[in-house]
């Protein structure tokens, strides 16, 4: 009876899904999408600020959603579009190139992240004026990385 009232007033906590982490260890499927988005997010600006791949990638592991990563993908894409400078750009190659071929993030969802960001596009650019020459470089980097398909970089929409 215990356990089950402490479970009710936890459950009525409209805080933040942490807390329930931190008792229950609720696992990566169980988290709500925008919890995980945020996580996705927080890891990609960590990871920019520090470079360290590994740690990027255990982040990553750690979440738990091995079905969730294109969305990793779209995120890592929308921020060097809506960044500034080479650095990030070279940076998230390396990291996306990392993940690819340690198998973390498969053909699908790779495919399905940029797919995203093709049909986003139109309002994207709309906040980020440069966003279709960006996308553009990026994708022919990423390409000749091997980190996708040719099919994939000729499906980048062009102006």
């Amino acid at each position: 009876r215990a356990a089950l009232d402490r479970a009710a007033i936890l459950l009525r906590i409209k805080r933040d899904v942490n807390r329930l982490d931190n008792v229950w260890g609720v696992g990566g499927g169980q988290r709500p999408v925008k919890h995980l988005v945020k996580e996705m997010n927080l890891l990609l600006r960590e990871y920019l600020l520090s470079g360290e791949v590994s740690e990027a990638e255990h982040c990553l592991r750690e979440l738990e959603v091995p079905h969730f990563h294109h969305e990793l993908v779209y995120e890592a894409v929308v921020m060097v579009l809506e960044g500034s400078g080479e650095g990030p750009v070279a940076m998230m190659v390396t990291l996306l190139k990392v993940l690819w071929e340690t198998g973390l993030v498969t053909l699908d969802q790779m495919n399905r992240g940029f797919q995203r960001v093709y049909e986003e596009l139109g309002d994207i650019s709309l906040d980020v004026p440069l966003a279709h020459s960006l996308l553009e470089r990026l994708v022919e980097l990423c390409f000749d990385r091997g980190i996708i398909t040719k099919a994939l970089r000729d499906a980048c929409p062009a102006r």
